[in-house]
């Protein structure tokens, strides 16, 4: 390794310099107390866990994702975490136990073995807010709304709002009766969006006209609310499940238009691009012109149930970072004094009474400062004074 080569990072891994950092920094703040006004309490889980703790009921899509290590101390492995859910519900079910409603919210760094997406990094600041102990669609809505809310009050304007369901594909592809080979080719090419492939290959399959009918036009509901219309006419019927799932997301975009008019909507009934806990409603924020989802959720209700407590569980995540970059955050920087060294106790008091007003004070260690000034503090009139760097 050259010299030049110690000073760069690992791909997908970046770092904030200054003024990013305080972006994020004023931004983690804001939407943490936003988070609490709604009634959301702040956890810290650990970086790094026993990897079957951190892991289970998780799926192997995180799994994945996960960086590994062996603990020093017990020659257990264990996994830096990649996401908190599994964490945070942990703690739910684990260490506090509670019987009702229980609203958590997180702020943390995650690492990732690979990027999400083609701009994606692979050390975000995740964070995030799940509910448990509530399974109805109030609980839904309360959670996407937070995240809306959250979205908004990092500057974010012009969303588009992805809808979908997991039981309309699993129930189509139950329907079909189908074998796991199979499944996973479908949902191969239904993530790729591939429809002559997808066509071609249902074509050969051994099913019934209707249900080959039922299989095409999954990856062909996308578009506007008129997409559920059609998924009526073609899918309803199949299954409880389905219809049920089919009313749900009419219900959640109705409350979703009135409550956020300005918010575009959208319908991917075959979009299932999330961890393999999700067990109900999918929910995706855009911005137009980037690529990747700038916060994702939805329902999980079965994560629990690995550490001894299944309740029901809705959240969602976003990326403090990418927040940062795409939105317009104006932090004030508080207005900067430079002082002489302290040598004294009388400029002691004085420059820590003007830090506490909320002043930024540095002592002049060397002639030279990389801050712009405001003010000089100076020796006037028997006191340490104030004077506007202009004079």
């Amino acid at each position: 390794m050259t010299l030049a080569d110690r000073w760069l990072l690992p791909e997908g891994v970046d770092e904030a310099l200054p003024e990013q950092a305080a972006k994020i920094e004023h931004l983690r703040r804001t939407l943490l107390n936003l988070h609490e006004s709604w009634g959301y309490h702040l956890v810290i889980p650990p970086l790094l866990e026993y990897l079957d703790s951190l892991l289970i009921g998780a799926g192997s899509d995180l799994e994945i994702e996960t960086f590994k290590v062996i603990d020093q101390l017990s020659g257990r492995l264990m996994g830096v975490r990649a996401d908190f859910t599994s964490q945070v519900s942990r703690i739910d079910a684990h260490c506090l136990k509670g019987e009702g409603v229980q609203r958590l919210s997180y702020c943390g760094s995650v690492l990732r073995t690979m990027p999400a997406g083609l701009d994606g990094t692979r050390s975000p600041i995740q964070l995030g807010a799940e509910l448990y102990g509530h399974g109805g669609l109030e609980s839904d809505i309360e959670v996407l709304s937070l995240m809306l809310e959250t979205l908004f009050s990092a500057g974010l304007s012009n969303l588009v709002l992805d809808l979908s369901h997991v039981n309309i594909v699993r129930g189509v592809l139950a329907a079909c009766d189908l074998t796991d080979d199979q499944e996973s080719k479908l949902l191969e090419l239904y993530n790729a969006k591939d429809l002559p492939e997808l066509d071609a290959f249902v074509k050969n399959l051994d099913v019934a006209q209707e249900q080959s009918e039922w299989l095409v036009l999954l990856p062909r509901l996308c578009g506007g609310v008129e997409v559920l219309k059609t998924a009526v006419q073609g899918l309803g019927g199949i299954s409880q499940s389905i219809d049920d799932a089919m009313a749900l997301l009419t219900n959640v975009s109705t409350v979703v238009a009135r409550r956020y008019p300005s918010i575009g909507l959208h319908f991917d009934l075959s979009d299932l691009v999330s961890y393999s806990y999700h067990t109900g409603l999918l929910f995706a924020a855009y911005v137009p012109g980037h690529g990747n989802a700038i916060a994702r959720g939805g329902r999980y209700n079965n994560i629990g149930q690995v550490f001894g407590r299944s309740r029901p569980a809705t959240g969602f995540s976003t990326d403090i970072k990418a927040l940062v970059a795409l939105a317009n955050i104006d932090v004030a920087a508080p207005k900067t004094v430079l002082s002489p060294v302290c040598e004294s106790d009388d400029l002691w008091l004085k420059v820590n009474a003007l830090r506490a007003q909320g002043y930024r004070v540095i002592e002049a260690l060397d002639d030279g400062c990389v801050d712009a000034i405001d003010f000089t503090l100076v020796f006037v009139d028997d006191a340490w004074q104030l004077v506007s760097a202009e004079q």
